[in-house]
């Protein structure tokens, strides 16, 4: 593939790292992280070498559901500061590199939005279709979807006016009628805003649930939404991006990007291939990883997927079948505390990988060299865990853990007065922290730091034609990313044992080698370009093709 002007693309090797302000670090003691705490650790990040700060909700809230109920998409809740906050944050990360993105939430507002207590007020309120509303009871029977025993279906009862508005979250949070243009205009409105303050450009969250039109909507594609949104996001800035969460069997993914106009979003996780992945580490065969990769479809130029092995929700694992789900359970999740709607994990990954270092690390080597744009949710670069006593999704967002002080170093708070609790067992601050990995150069977190830097001098990754290379040994995982500036082989063994593999670049040119990324080596392809090593258990190399007179820097 030909790299091509990148001016616009930076989003195409970036490294991209997720965190609530409300559990990074507290600077006033009141056991809520801040904005100014956040500011605080701009360097820090920027030494990890993430180039996009990805910040979940930070807006007004009551918050019931962590923030994503908003009660006003133009301000910033006061526990965690002011624009002017926000502000100085975005123009630090600029000067180190790096840009921000926020979420936006816009498929639903908070009961506590001005819109729904205008709308409630009356049934001839200017705001009135700003929502989803029936006057006849909804049929019985409809299950919630997305919260499948938390939440009582999709439709609640106004007493007042005694019609029902359609919730497809949590009943706290009405749907909004896109259908409606009003709507439409003040989601551009709120982006404008944003991205007038700086921000590059939005994390969006449950885009098939923003497209969803109400019955008899006079509105003919849905779809027209997001081109509109990414029209008016290139006019305001040509660099900003759409990155979608949009968890669907890849087929329909392609839609949301756009189909082959690529007009829609720019970036989509790529929840099919995380689910794989962890049948996979389960079962320490590549298999399910690979099939997945080989049935994603090809991209075109403007557009990315994003990779990830844990985000800040459940570990979804709805696109598994009945039984490989079970088998992930029993592995990762064998108390039923650590399992959520029936579909998910509550779990961060050094407990699932039972804190095995080799495994752990092979997760994170090949995170990083999947096609695609590694996306890191905060606390990975050290190994934190979950907290098992809070219930649910909660459990993986406690505060980040900076030293083995009091609360973590995230607060100088009584511990009652934390956002919320770190865990207490092998994965306390004590035992996991910033502090102490910072002066320990085997730690996870120079290990991380390192693959970063590898990373980013690596465009193939993000840029690069995927292909599984075929060889012998089932454990192992080949693959290589081809682009105009050369090629880049990975090798991840998911077994415990070593194991010898052998496999062929045949067009490469005679006297090329395999230089290793991470450990110094060199490998001479041999007569028709093959090679043979023994990869050790749960082992990994990043290897870059060297051409005879390429003159590459490695």
């Amino acid at each position: 593939m030909k790299i091509t002007d990148t001016s616009d693309l930076w989003w195409k090797t970036a490294v991209v790292y997720c965190l609530d302000v409300e559990t990074f670090l507290d600077s006033n003691g009141d056991g809520v992280g801040d904005l100014q705490g956040l500011g605080q650790r701009i360097d820090y990040l920027a030494q990890l070498g993430v180039t996009c700060l990805w910040l979940m909700p930070f807006y007004p809230t009551p918050d019931r559901d962590d923030g994503y109920d908003i009660s006003d998409f133009y301000g910033i809740d006061p526990r965690l500061g002011t624009h002017g906050d926000l502000v100085e944050v975005i123009r630090t990360a600029r000067d180190r590199g790096m840009r921000v993105i926020v979420d936006l939430v816009v498929n639903h507002t908070s009961d506590r939005h001005p819109w729904f207590l205008a709308a409630k007020r009356s049934v001839d309120s200017p705001y009135r279709d700003y929502y989803i509303w029936r006057s006849d009871a909804p049929p019985k029977g409809q299950k919630n979807a997305v919260f499948p025993g938390q939440a009582d279906g999709i439709w609640e009862k106004d007493e007042k006016s005694g019609q029902w508005y359609q919730h497809s979250f949590y009943e706290h949070q009405p749907d909004l009628n896109i259908a409606n243009p009003r709507v439409r205009d003040e989601i551009a409105k709120v982006i404008g805003f944003w991205l007038q303050l700086g921000i590059s450009g939005f994390r969006v969250d449950a885009v098939p649930f923003l497209l969803e039109i109400p019955e008899g909507a006079d509105i003919p594609e849905p779809h027209d939404l997001l081109k509109d949104i990414r029209r008016f996001l290139q006019r305001r800035s040509s660099e900003a991006i759409l990155l979608g969460e949009v968890n669907l069997p890849y087929e329909q993914q392609i839609e949301y990007f756009g189909g082959e106009s690529g007009d829609e979003l720019t970036m989509q996780f790529d929840f099919v291939g995380m689910q794989a992945l962890y049948l996979s580490l389960v079962r320490r065969d590549p298999a399910p990883l690979i099939e997945a990769l080989r049935s994603r479809p090809e991209l075109g130029t403007e557009v990315q997927w994003a990779n990830f092995l844990r985000n800040h929700d459940e570990l979804t694992l709805d696109k598994l079948s009945d039984a490989e789900r079970e088998e992930v359970f029993e592995a990762f999740a064998p108390d039923e505390r650590q399992r959520v709607f029936g579909r998910g994990i509550t779990r961060r990954l050094p407990p699932m990988l039972e804190g095995d270092p080799r495994r752990i690390r092979m997760a994170y080597s090949l995170l990083f060299t999947l096609p695609g744009t590694p996306v890191l949710f905060y606390g990975e670069e050290i190994g934190m865990g979950e907290n098992i006593e809070i219930p649910g999704r909660q459990a993986v967002r406690t505060p980040m853990q900076w030293s083995d002080d009091r609360n973590g170093g995230f607060s100088d708070a009584a511990p009652s007065r934390l956002v919320a609790a770190p865990p207490s067992d092998g994965y306390a601050p004590t035992h996991v922290n910033v502090a102490t990995q910072l002066e320990d150069r085997g730690s996870l977190l120079h290990f991380v730091r390192d693959l970063v830097s590898r990373y980013r001098i690596s465009p193939e990754l993000g840029w690069g034609a995927f292909e599984v290379v075929e060889q012998p040994a089932s454990s192992v995982l080949v693959h290589s990313l081809t682009a105009d500036v050369g090629r880049f082989v990975a090798v991840h063994n998911f077994s415990e044992v070593p194991v010898e593999t052998r496999f062929r670049l045949p067009d490469e040119p005679d006297g090329s080698a395999l230089v290793d990324l991470l450990h110094a080596a060199r490998l001479p392809l041999g007569p028709k370009g093959v090679v043979a090593f023994e990869v050790p258990a749960f082992g990994y190399r990043w290897l870059r093709v060297s051409r005879p007179g390429d003159g590459r820097v490695t």
